[in-house]
């Protein structure tokens, strides 16, 4: 099966994992902060935290910026950990629409703000995900921070190594987090970390990481606050850090798959595909196509057509709203250009571990479906 992301673990990695396994500490060892340090030089930021996932990270960069019994606002389309976390933080939640590219609207997010500063509403965060690796319009959100006094928190899942006017993203936040799944260009099997220029926040995450203990001396410990244990072990940070070396050339690799599906689908009759635009670089954590409308009710034969012949493919995402969970908590909801985007999306197979050769059977492939549903006939 051609998966639609794949992990690069080479004889490197395995070497790396086995010294860190004969080493004197598998967990809490000079290798979380080793790969804390790289991560934090490669971003450009001051400080980082990992963690055993990026749903930790994330609850944790939440609990830290203090949004409980506020308002934070996210964007509708994301995996639905951006979203939990806030509530497992004890926030409120409000999901804003989206553009055709997937991220954040910004205007519909700023006519939200303005909604809450009427109402005299506490909004704790506002929130955005690089949908695909393609950043976010940084500069507008941090306008929108500034203006209406309210952090920013970047969920960057996707981005790691992604850049915006020529910055790394992950820089321009108040906190950002990224995840190391191993569909993502680099892995620790799982993990995740918050990066930040704030060194405040980032020892309350630190703290709150390992139970709320601090050690005193000796044996001696205290506890501070109500913590976790999302600790990451050195075993996977020694993971981490070899990944980290192959990162620039794993986004290489699947630039070069997304390059060719950009001029081989170019204006096609069937789907359209998301342009990064030319002062952005994407790390291509996704490669999604969006269907034209006709082709809506036709997705699942053409998902499980795709899935016969060896492509793997996903859905990325559907609208948190959508769930039962949420439905319950908010009632029913809809945002048009959320609703449109999880209709058309699909996930096709593009990652470091693909060749040329698998893109264009990729290509040949949807092509050869998108005609035969072509003359099918579309259902209403």
């Amino acid at each position: 099966m051609l998966t639609y992301s794949h992990q690069n673990i080479d004889q490197s990695d395995i070497d790396a994992l086995c010294k860190a396994l004969k080493g004197e500490f598998l967990t809490g060892g000079k290798r979380v902060d080793d790969f804390e340090e790289a991560l934090a030089s490669y971003v450009g930021v001051k400080y980082a935290c990992v963690l055993n996932s990026a749903t930790s990270a994330l609850h944790l960069a939440f609990e830290a910026l203090k949004v409980k019994d506020k308002l934070v606002l996210s964007p509708a389309i994301s995996f639905v950990a951006t979203s939990n976390a806030a509530l497992m933080a004890g926030a409120k939640i409000d999901f804003i629409d989206i553009k055709n590219d997937g991220n954040i609207d910004e205007k519909k997010l700023e006519i939200r703000l303005k909604k809450a500063q009427q109402e005299k509403e506490q909004v704790g965060a506002i929130v955005g995900v690089d949908y695909a690796g393609n950043s976010l319009e940084s500069d507008e959100l941090l306008r929108l921070s500034k203006l209406y006094n309210v952090p920013f928190l970047d969920d960057a899942s996707h981005a790691l190594g992604s850049t915006y006017k020529g910055v790394k993203v992950g820089k321009k936040a108040n906190l950002s987090i990224f995840s190391f799944h191993p569909v993502k260009p680099i892995t620790t099997f799982e993990g995740g970390a918050v990066l930040s220029d704030d060194k405040d926040l980032i020892e309350k995450i630190k703290l709150l990481r390992s139970h709320g203990l601090v050690k005193k001396r000796l044996w001696l410990y205290d506890m501070l606050d109500l913590g976790y244990n999302y600790r990451l072990s050195d075993v996977a940070c020694a993971l981490g850090l070899n990944q980290l070396k192959k990162l620039d050339l794993n986004l290489a690799k699947r630039e070069q798959i997304a390059s060719f599906y950009d001029k081989e689908f170019e204006k096609n009759p069937y789907f359209s595909t998301i342009k990064i635009k030319a002062y952005k670089t994407s790390s291509r954590h996704l490669y999604p196509i969006l269907l034209n409308p006709k082709f809506y009710c036709q997705k699942e034969e053409l998902f499980e057509r795709l899935l016969n012949l060896g492509i793997g493919v996903q859905v990325h995402y559907k609208p948190a709203y959508e769930f039962s969970f949420y439905k319950k908590m908010l009632g029913e909801l809809y945002l048009e250009k959320a609703d449109n985007f999880y209709k058309a999306q699909l996930s096709i197979p593009c990652h470091q571990q693909m060749s040329l050769k698998d893109a264009k059977f990729v290509r040949d492939s949807l092509f050869k479906l998108f005609e035969e549903l072509d003359k099918k006939g579309y259902c209403e």
